[in-house]
């Protein structure tokens, strides 16, 4: 049985290889380059960013604006209408002394 383990052990030994580096670490890191590419990359997404706040902030001022000013034609309106209507209703009262001037 002795005997067994050991072979099994040396097997066991020789099937596990050490891992060695093949590739120099300084030959794959992006270097400087990668960095400004980077950076540049950033600085673009933050004025993107910047801007899209401040358009979707100018678009909400100016829907608000529209509803207001909407409103306040809608109030125009009926304010007109109804000065409209009391004038009608004016126009189209005849009071029984001017009947009476008028068959005299």
């Amino acid at each position: 049985m002795h005997a067994l383990t050991v072979a099994l052990a040396s097997v066991a030994a020789e099937a596990t290889p050490t891992p060695t580096m093949t590739v120099n670490p300084d030959a794959v890191t992006p270097g400087f380059a990668g960095f400004v590419g980077i950076a540049v990359l950033a600085v673009a997404v933050i004025f993107l960013l910047i801007d899209m706040l401040r358009r979707i902030r100018r678009a909400g001022y100016r829907s608000e604006i529209a509803e207001e000013l909407d409103a306040q034609q809608q109030a125009d309106a009926a304010a007109v209408a109804e000065e409209q209507a009391s004038a009608a209703v004016e126009a189209s009262d005849t009071d029984d002394q001017d009947i009476d001037r008028a068959t005299r």
